[in-house]
């Protein structure tokens, strides 16, 4: 149905494998949102995803074709979507059957440019005590007005919080310690170099140890960060990048506002000492603690990026986005030098009404 004639994506299958040492052979993950699946204003079906994905297909693609890649997706919309439907479901279960959604929306996605993909239904294990638990910042399904969210606040008994302009309902999202099948993935890199594994999709599913018995697994009523676990993946596959691509661009100072300013690169004590994202804990903030996190974790050189979906090609050539390493000179920060268009200097600030509603 989105069969796309891209001709040199045919030879994905000749891509080299990670032993090799040409420089094109590094490894990546890559983090996609679930918002990049289901752009804002769009209604929530599987034809609009599977557009979005045939849209990404080549992209990712490319990236397979030069490097290895392993790919990491998120499910905020999808998984709200699956809670509306499916009241009594537990989320550990509805993000599992949201991963089998999305994984197979991209590996259908990846077919049609000739790549192989596999999705893996990965179980995460969290700590059940953790503070996550008692303040929830994890998105989940559609935007609403505040009207609206309020009055599903009141009668459904969720937590609602500010998601730009809009509402959104927010789960607990706990800190992922374990990724039980990360020696899958490694399989499959290290026998299969032409297929695209697919793992940890929406953060993986939660679960929990048994105390008595260690060896026994417990689903658990949250929502991992997708971009946390991401992280947590790519520094297990010594990864070389981590990179999460989003509906929106990459890091700025005063986002939003007359001064904002975008950061070409950056080191992480400069994010961690101007506290960048705080203002926005639910959308970048985890991202760029994502990042900070496989900088300082991963091996000796490694590199995280964040950037927009529709720019990936361009953020390894620094063209696009933000490149966060640890050997930044001067302050720990490169401004990137943009022009605005008259068109973008006199365009008009946006007025908050109410959104359009996913179906």
């Amino acid at each position: 149905m989105f069969r796309l004639a891209v001709k040199s994506f045919n030879s994905v299958s000749t891509r080299r494998a990670y032993s090799s040492t040409s420089a094109v052979s590094d490894r990546i993950v890559i983090a996609v949102g679930g918002n990049a699946l289901q752009r804002r204003g769009e209604r929530l079906t599987i034809e609009n995803m599977l557009k979005a994905a045939a849209d990404m297909a080549p992209t990712i693609a490319k990236l397979a074709s030069e490097h290895e890649v392993v790919l990491t997706h998120g499910n905020g919309p999808q998984v709200g979507e699956l809670a509306l439907e499916r009241s009594a479901a537990t989320f550990d279960v509805l993000g599992a059957e949201s991963c089998g959604q999305i994984g197979y929306v991209l590996a259908q996605a990846m077919a049609s440019v000739g790549l192989t993909a596999a999705p893996i239904i990965t179980q995460v294990v969290i700590d059940p005590s953790s503070p996550a638990f008692r303040n929830p910042t994890k998105f989940v399904g559609p935007v609403y007005g505040p009207k609206e969210a309020h009055a599903l606040a009141e009668s459904l008994g969720w937590t609602v919080k500010p998601d730009g302009e809009y509402f959104r309902r927010v789960v607990p999202s706990p800190e992922p310690l374990e990724i039980l099948q990360v020696d899958a993935v490694k399989a499959l890199l290290h026998h299969c170099p032409s297929v695209l594994p697919i793992a940890c999709g929406g953060g993986g599913v939660p679960v929990m140890r048994i105390p008595s018995r260690p060896e026994t697994l417990q689903g658990v009523e949250a929502v991992i960060d997708k971009d946390a676990c991401g992280s947590r993946l790519a520094v297990a596959l010594e990864a070389d990048a981590f990179i999460i691509l989003t509906d929106g661009g990459g890091i700025w100072q005063d986002f939003g506002k007359p001064t904002a300013q975008e950061m070409e690169t950056v080191s992480p004590e400069y994010l961690l000492g101007t506290k960048a994202g705080k203002n926005f804990p639910g959308s970048m903030g985890p991202k760029i603690q994502a990042a900070i996190s496989f900088v300082e974790n991963g091996k000796p050189g490694c590199y995280a990026a964040i950037g927009d979906l529709k720019d990936a090609a361009k953020i390894l050539t620094r063209e696009e986005g933000t490149i966060i390493r640890k050997d930044v000179v001067g302050k720990g920060v490169v401004w990137r030098d943009r022009v605005k268009s008259a068109e973008e200097e006199n365009k008009p600030p946006k007025i908050a009404k109410d959104p359009p509603k996913y179906g």
